[in-house]
């Protein structure tokens, strides 16, 4: 029989053991939920947003501003990402595209908060409202620039495809035709024809 130290030693390390994983188990949960939170969060954010749009007046005029400008990042990253998955040259496009990213997501915050200060106060501030739109227009405009640059792109890769498979289509069409006919009698007549002329042929 194991002496009771042994015994004893055992049971604490089991107990640790149940320790360690439940820590490990307690941290996932808790990484979990903070990630939960925070997309919960972003959802209802941008639900409000789309609620908030549909109203009347300048902040929801705003808030409309704000979508239409996550809209432009939104399917300009998704052009990027698939011009980098095809193996096209991006060169810098995919860091400018962060770059652009960030700055639209503080524009964002930045419309959101002045939408948020309209709702609740009557004072205008006219001046905040062309810059923010000016800037809105610029960060637009330059997702729309690279969209236009990737579909260039996209065109001319399609194009050279395209050219390609005309000519091996062109010239396998032509492998695939038959050696043209020759009709035997069509021989004879012009076998009979050269004897005939030979024989007229002074010598």
């Amino acid at each position: 029989m194991p002496p009771i130290e042994t015994i004893f030693a055992i049971l604490l390390v089991v107990f640790l053991l149940f320790l360690v994983l439940g820590g490990v188990a307690i941290f996932f949960m808790v990484k979990l939920g903070k990630k939960a939170a925070k997309s919960a969060k972003k959802a209802t954010t941008r639900l409000s947003a789309h609620v908030n749009a549909m109203g009347t007046g300048e902040a929801a005029e705003i808030e409309r501003l704000r979508l239409d400008l996550r809209r432009e990042v939104g399917l300009t990253r998704q052009a990027i990402d698939q011009a980098h998955a095809s193996g096209w040259g991006l060169g810098d496009l995919p860091h400018l595209m962060a770059e652009l990213a960030k700055q639209a997501e503080v524009q964002d915050q930045q419309l959101g908060i002045y939408a948020q200060q309209l709702r609740i106060s009557s004072v205008v501030d006219h001046v905040t409202a062309e810059r923010l739109r000016e800037h809105q227009a610029k960060l637009t405009a330059m997702c729309a620039r690279i969209r236009a640059d990737l579909m260039r792109t996209q065109v001319q890769h399609a194009s050279g495809g395209i050219d390609d498979l005309s000519s091996r289509t062109d010239l396998e069409i032509e492998a695939r035709r038959p050696a043209p006919f020759s009709d035997p009698l069509d021989e004879i007549d012009d076998l009979y024809r050269k004897t005939i002329q030979n024989r007229q042929e002074p010598s």
